[in-house]
């Protein structure tokens, strides 16, 4: 059992505070948008010997990962939890599955082009489904309405652009009718001119202050997108979607293919260890309309809302329909100023825990760590058994 570093990530849409506070860490000013804990080879944590978590894992695969993990994944660590910290809302995005993810990851790395390079959409050959489970409330968009739903939110707003939206969905009330809909906003061959954006936004804004709008929320969410990314297409297609709230501890599966913007909030994110996003906009990011139109599913459907499930009398379980990862919560309440109570803690295989808040000791027969806000730790599968103790919460990602 080691002590692990995250990799941080300065995107521009981060909290300034969020994930310092979180850490321990001071502020310099510079937005912190995510905490990465795992191995993947574009930002691995670091293990408290300096070693990089992946060339350790792949030094030593059988003792990091166990048998039944290697087998399944190959010599790598199957996900990865992040802490993510939107102040302002992130790109319209959509993850590709597995077979796509290999073939695409394949024919750039033929063509030439380096991992870092500006013109690549992959990083890497795996899908990326993901599950997030918030810390505070967390808002996003995620999925699209059904076509007759977008229909009625459209209706009224008057423009050019929404009429026609309205007409597509009207005529076709389909999956087919709405990715007409949706590729007439982001294709590179039928964009709306910034103009035409600007012309919802104002009739978004008219009808949410008149009090008469379907969808309340949703006309906020416009001019909120418009606020941070004036002209955008993406802007529009939020009438498309459906808007998402989660209060702390309310957790919600994306998977691949889906199409969502996470908005505002501090959340836990994990996910398969991979780093391919395609954009369609609201973003300073390549935005690669086309090959995102090839993954994404304009199949209506409400957001995938992931119940916790109790382990034992500390832990709840977030099990997510896929092979690569789960989650699990365990609150500790020993009395104040002890370790009396070692709990045990369900899971197996490579497991990376997260504290949250309070003072823990987590063990096992190889050794003991005190865990505390921020503060994160590697088990490998040789460690066996994991007990808890203590006052507080953490979170432990591992493998189904």
């Amino acid at each position: 059992m080691w002590e692990l570093e995250g990799h941080l990530q300065h995107y521009a849409w981060g909290s300034e505070t969020a994930i310092p506070d979180f850490l321990g860490r001071s502020s310099d000013g510079e937005p912190w948008a995510e905490a990465w804990f795992g191995a993947h080879p574009l930002a691995p944590s670091i293990l408290a010997t300096g070693q990089p978590l992946d060339a350790a894992i792949s030094a030593d695969p059988r003792r990091m990962l166990g048998d039944g993990v290697s087998r399944a994944f190959g010599d790598r660590l199957p996900y990865l939890l992040k802490v993510i910290a939107p102040e302002r809302p992130l790109s319209l995005q959509v993850h590709p599955d597995r077979e796509h993810a290999a073939e695409s990851f394949a024919a750039e790395t033929a063509a030439g082009l380096p991992l870092d390079s500006p013109l690549r959409n992959y990083r890497d050959d795996n899908h990326k489904p993901e599950m997030l489970v918030a810390l505070t409330l967390f808002t996003a968009l995620c999925g699209f309405r059904t076509p007759r739903r977008a229909a009625a939110i459209l209706e009224g707003l008057g423009t050019d652009l929404t009429d026609r939206l309205h007409h597509l969905l009207l005529t076709s009330p389909t999956a087919h009718g709405m990715r007409a809909a949706f590729r007439t906003l982001v294709s590179a061959s039928m964009r709306p001119a910034t103009e035409a954006v600007a012309e919802v936004v104002e009739a978004c804004r008219v009808r949410y202050e008149a009090g008469n709008s379907p969808s309340p929320r949703i006309d906020h969410t416009v001019l909120l997108l418009a606020e941070h990314h004036p002209g955008d297409p993406g802007v529009v297609a939020a009438l498309l979607l459906n808007p998402v709230t989660l209060q702390p501890g309310e957790a919600m599966f994306v998977p691949a293919g889906t199409l969502h913007a996470y908005l505002q909030g501090v959340g836990l994110e994990i996910m398969a260890a991979s780093d391919n996003v395609l954009r369609a906009g609201l973003t300073p990011k390549k935005v690669d309309a086309d090959e995102m139109l090839q993954c994404v599913s304009v199949a209506a459907a409400p957001p995938l809302r992931v119940a916790p499930e109790h382990q034992n009398e500390t832990t709840v379980a977030y099990y997510a329909p896929v092979d690569d990862f789960e989650l699990s919560l365990t609150h500790l309440a020993d009395p104040p100023g002890t370790f009396r109570g070692q709990h045990l803690i369900p899971g197996t295989g490579p497991r990376t825990l997260l504290g949250l808040d309070g003072e823990m000791l987590v063990q096992t027969d190889a050794g003991r760590h005190v865990l505390t806000a921020g503060k994160s730790l590697f088990v490998p599968a040789s460690a066996g058994t994991l007990r808890a103790g203590g006052a507080g919460r953490f979170v432990q990602a591992s493998v189904p």
